[in-house]
């Protein structure tokens, strides 16, 4: 019997300017945006989760259509589908919420592309969406949500709107959240490669994996550009996800490092964070990822020696972190990404091989290797 499998998120956000341009704070008028995602989970029907968390007025989406996706902006031709909500192929998403769409029967196989594309006749105005997708998002003037052709998306950006969610009907359900910031969310990935560590997670153990990072995400503080804090968007992003029986935790380097972090604008006052409160918030995460019977594993903190965080406080407290996590049986599980992606010459450093260049985010092969040593720990 098959039942409803999460097999592809992202963690909504507010519109911000963001790290690159965007189109949140300007939203959609007469327009039509084109979404290309990645499930890792397959099924004979799927589903879609919008959202407007972060909406002062309900959403109001003219009709949506998903298809397998082609090359850039076009979709396979005859795959087009149209989307409904209770019936009913326009739908206002209320203010600060969400809402799910009737199923639709379009197979799907597990590490397949999905296009979703989202018409709105009217005016948006500020659009909830996650800022950081490393990959293409379509836009065009007027109504093109039947194209096949991805002629008329002449306008590119690299953020995904309004989409949350895509579920399957699926048999298996024992899915995965990596919960976390930059480096869950794929920073420093090849854009359009699908080569996040929740890619190559999902490749190795053909399990749905959720992604549920946000750039410069904090355990402990809210921020305009890098999200809720962890503690207060778990349950939205990583525990109410269908079927999901794991979430792994792998963050705090911002709380730690942005008081370090001298030319970075976006969190200045940051407050000076000590491992005491910091592990306050991992056991926050750890209580409630049991309240909803899931297991909960838990991260090291990588290497972030020369980084823009690297200083006196953030060197302590990553170690005293890390030393909690290994020894103090909190979390189901851990996993030492921290050692698995250090510079053996020096152990506070990235390893050279796996560093994307900026000695705090991997490379293609760093997340690669984060996912094979998760994978020996599921």
């Amino acid at each position: 019997m098959s039942e409803w499998t999460a097999a592809w998120a992202a963690s909504p956000q507010m519109p911000s300017t963001g790290f690159t341009p965007n189109w949140s704070q300007e939203g959609f008028s007469h327009q039509t945006v084109r979404q290309v995602v990645r499930v890792t989970a397959g099924g004979e029907r799927l589903r879609l989760r919008l959202t407007n968390a972060y909406g002062t007025s309900p959403l109001h989406l003219t009709g949506a259509t998903v298809a397998r996706a082609a090359r850039g902006a076009a979709v396979e031709e005859g795959s087009v589908r149209h989307v409904t909500f209770d019936g009913r192929r326009s739908v206002a998403v209320p203010a600060r919420g969400e809402l799910r769409s009737d199923p639709v029967r379009l197979p799907v196989e597990p590490l397949g592309q999905v296009t979703v594309t989202l018409h709105f006749a009217g005016t948006t105005g500020p659009s909830t969406f996650h800022a950081q997708a490393w990959a293409d998002t379509y836009r065009a003037d007027g109504d093109h949500r039947a194209d096949a052709a991805g002629a008329a998306f002449t306008a590119v950006t690299s953020s995904w709107y309004y989409l949350s969610g895509v579920e399957v009907a699926a048999a298996r359900a024992d899915g995965i959240v990596l919960f976390g910031d930059s480096i869950t969310d794929g920073f420093g990935s090849t854009p359009g490669a699908d080569r996040r560590w929740s890619d190559a997670l999902a490749g190795l153990t053909g399990r749905p994996v959720l992604n549920a990072g946000i750039g410069g995400n904090l355990v402990l503080n809210d921020s305009a550009w890098y999200g809720e804090r962890a503690t207060a968007r778990f349950r939205r992003d990583a525990l109410d996800q269908p079927g999901v029986s794991t979430v792994v935790v792998l963050e705090g380097l911002n709380d730690i490092g942005f008081s370090e972090a001298s030319d970075e604008p976006t969190y200045k006052p940051a407050p000076v964070v000590t491992a005491e409160r910091l592990i306050g918030g991992y056991r926050d995460l750890i209580r409630q990822a049991h309240g909803s019977g899931l297991r909960v594993i838990g991260s090291t903190l990588l290497p972030l020696g020369g980084s823009d965080h690297w200083g006196a406080h953030s060197a302590r407290t990553s170690r005293e972190i890390n030393e909690w996590v290994r020894t103090a049986g909190a979390f189901d599980a851990v996993v030492d990404l921290g050692r698995a992606l250090a510079d053996p010459a020096d152990p506070d450093r990235l390893h050279p091989a796996f560093d994307h260049g900026d000695r705090l985010h991997p490379n293609d092969k760093g997340y690669q290797a984060m996912a094979e040593a998760l994978a020996h720990v599921l």
